[in-house]
Order: C-alpha cells, then sequence, then structure tokens
C-alpha cells in the first residue's frame, strides 16, 4: 500500500506560482512512475504532467510546457510540481498518483495509475 498527501495548493493571481508537494509513504517511492493530474467543477480529470522512476523521462500537457516543471526527490520519497505563470484556467483540484507498472515510461492515463492523493485546491484568480 501507498499513501500519497498533496500540499501546497492555495490561492494565487494571475501570473504567481506556486509549487506542490506530494510526500509518500514507504520505501518503494523509487520505483514507481509519478504523475499529477487535476480535476476541474464539471470536467474530467486531466493529465497534466509525469515523471519516470529515474527522473530521466518527464511528460506535460502542451497547456503546461513551459510553465510547470515535474520533479521528484527519491531520498525524500517526495514528488513536485512547480507551477509558474499560473493562469486562471489552471483552478483545479490537483491530484498526484503513482503508476506502478511502468516505471520507465510513464502514462498520461489516470487509469494506469494505481495510487492517488486526496488532492489539493489550487485556485488562480484574474
Amino acid at each position: 500500500q501507498v499513501q500519497l498527501v498533496e500540499s501546497g495548493g492555495g490561492l494565487v493571481q494571475a501570473g504567481g506560482n506556486l509549487t506542490l508537494s506530494c510526500a509518500t509513504s514507504g520505501r518503494t517511492f523509487r520505483r514507481y512512475a509519478m504523475g499529477w493530474f487535476r480535476q476541474a467543477p464539471g470536467k474530467e480529470r486531466e493529465f497534466v504532467a509525469a515523471i519516470s522512476w529515474y527522473g530521466g523521462r518527464l511528460y506535460y500537457v502542451d497547456s503546461v510546457k513551459g510553465r510547470f516543471t515535474i520533479g521528484r526527490d527519491n531520498a525524500k520519497n517526495t514528488l513536485y510540481l512547480q507551477m509558474n505563470s499560473l493562469e486562471p484556467e489552471d483552478t483545479a483540484v490537483y491530484y498526484c498518483a503513482a503508476d506502478t507498472g511502468k516505471p520507465d515510461n510513464p502514462s498520461r492515463e489516470p487509469t494506469e495509475y494505481d495510487y492517488w492523493g486526496q488532492g489539493t485546491q489550487v485556485t488562480v484568480s484574474s
């Protein structure tokens, strides 16, 4: 069992920055690919970014490329999402998730992820 706990969400003005963290339990974090997803009210859960177990493969949805950076610290069992130049369209609940099946090739599909955090709210005002 893997437990994931997100933090770092909040209210920020457009153009501002936030850094989300996802703390994980257990010693197996370094074996898993990890991802960030988000869900806005009335919309489906959307892929944001993913990272392979060693950090060598990074994937982003087009709308956040150049603004968001995913990273991980395997020694601290923590996943990060640095979000710069935030836009009102980034408003959503953000979730971290663990993909235990393909550590070298993280998926963009939420159904491929086995463990999820409870989410943290990010609100960007215009």
